[in-house]
């Protein structure tokens, strides 16, 4: 065995070898770079905001082809200042993510450090706790040197808890640099997303814009017939049917904007995200809504198409109860109301246009009550349906206009988890927003004159 001395002099060797983690952050914008930008971004959210009003004060004329190439020359002025503001932001966000994601680096590369020296002190203290009392007194000299020794060994346990000490704060930092870290990407996701809708924006006023100035170089009376094709195509946009799961019928997509609309006022989650999650749901496949449960006890049921036994139809001690309790509140019969039959695994029993399980409803019911001012809501109706989903997506973050928290919620609506491309829910998400980006710039804008 080596010397006690031999040891202890490892041990205070590796005790001062032990790193010093720097929190000290270096940003690779100079000040002078950070403050040009900051006042440029502010400048250009100050003519945001005078076009705007431009904008608004266009809108408030009466309807006219001068009016109308007005508002279209307002409106795309104020998007293209939102553009470049985006871009300014997403320029300083770029930056911060960094200098970010380089101080996370450094911290887990100097904890990772901190460990093994860390391991090395261990394993030189357990060698020395293995060290009997005689064999300790004989090593020595003399007492003096007994005692320096055990000063010195008492030293370094107490650094060794120091050191314990401070790679615990490093690691909670480190764990509030990604949290910080995520917030900023998401940031400069939101922005980059909502580039893209204004860029959609601006191609699309541009060409209406093209058409209205050729008709003012020729005959304004030509103007008529640009009304009379936007109100044909509102109507029909109105008329659309808004195919609805759960075995209802479907109806129109005016009806269904109305139902998102009022939810959307209650909840602050946007009508365009409500409808593409509905559409969504209606495409999960062709047995939603087809089954029958016909077996309480054990949750099976019967295909409504095909008359087969199904396994799995509902979740027994989960949702058959309540199930039960929800049909017979509305006066009807649970063996006879239609729910979604099971996919490849798990169960079915999934209810109405919202695809609810029915001790999730039970979970809302009390809330889409209080929201729409009825006694008994019925999870088969469109608008209670649509009411429950807003109220439910409020909850998983929907309510934020952010581009990635929409997202995460579709996501944890879909897998109870945000979005990973490990669990296959970050596909879902995307396409609820995709969705959500063609019923708002093809269906909502059109119907509101934008």
């Amino acid at each position: 065995m080596k010397s006690l001395k031999a040891v202890l002099f490892s041990l205070c060797l590796i005790a001062v070898s032990i790193p010093l983690i720097s929190h000290a952050q270096t940003s690779n914008l100079t000040a002078d770079q950070r403050a040009a930008l900051e006042a440029q971004l502010q400048q250009v959210l100050v003519e945001e905001s005078q076009a705007n009003a431009q904008l608004k004060d266009a809108q408030s004329q009466s309807a006219s082809l001068s009016r109308d190439i007005a508002v279209l020359d307002a409106k795309i002025k104020a998007e293209q200042l939102d553009i470049q503001a985006k871009n300014l932001q997403i320029q300083t966000l770029g930056s911060d993510i960094t200098v970010k994601q380089g101080h996370i680096n450094d911290l887990e590369d100097q904890i990772a450090k901190g460990k093994e020296t860390l391991a090395d002190i261990l394993r030189k203290t357990n060698e020395l706790g293995q060290a009997s009392l005689p064999e300790v007194v004989l090593s020595q000299s003399s007492v003096t040197g007994f005692f320096n020794d055990l000063d010195t060994f008492q030293q370094v346990q107490q650094g060794l808890a120091d050191t314990f000490n401070e790679l615990r704060s490093d690691e909670a930092s480190t764990s509030a640099e990604k949290d910080a870290l995520t917030v900023k990407q998401n940031a400069a996701e939101d922005a980059r997303y909502a580039i893209q809708q204004e860029q959609k924006n601006v191609k699309a006023d541009e060409a209406q814009q093209k058409q209205l100035l050729a008709i003012s170089k020729g005959n304004e009376a030509q103007y008529s017939s640009v009304l009379a094709a936007k109100a044909a195509q509102e109507a029909h946009i109105r008329a659309a049917l808004f195919a609805l799961a759960g075995g209802s019928n479907p109806i129109k997509f005016g009806d269904a904007l109305k139902y998102a609309q009022q939810a959307s006022a209650r909840t602050g989650v946007e009508p365009a995200f409500l409808l593409a999650i509905l559409t969504q749901e209606s495409n999960l496949g062709k047995n939603v809504g087809t089954c029958y449960l016909t077996n309480p006890a054990t949750g099976a049921g019967v295909n409504a198409k095909t008359g087969s036994m199904v396994a799995n139809v509902m979740k027994p001690g989960r949702d058959v109860e309540p199930f039960q309790q929800i049909v017979q509140s509305l006066g009807g019969d649970p063996a006879k109301q239609l729910v979604s039959c099971p996919q490849s695994i798990g169960y079915g029993g999934a209810m109405g246009p919202a695809q609810f399980i029915a001790s999730t409803w039970m979970l809302l019911k009390d809330r889409v009550a209080s929201a729409l001012g009825v006694s008994t809501p019925n999870p088969w109706d469109p608008g209670n349906a649509i009411m429950a989903e807003a109220i439910f997506m409020a909850d998983l973050g929907a309510d934020s206009t952010s581009y990635t928290a929409q997202r995460n919620a579709a996501c944890r609506y879909y897998s109870g988890t945000t979005c990973r491309a490990s669990n296959g829910s970050t596909s879902y998400g995307n396409s609820v927003m995709a969705l959500a980006s063609s019923i708002q710039q093809n269906q909502i804008n059109p119907l509101m004159g934008l």
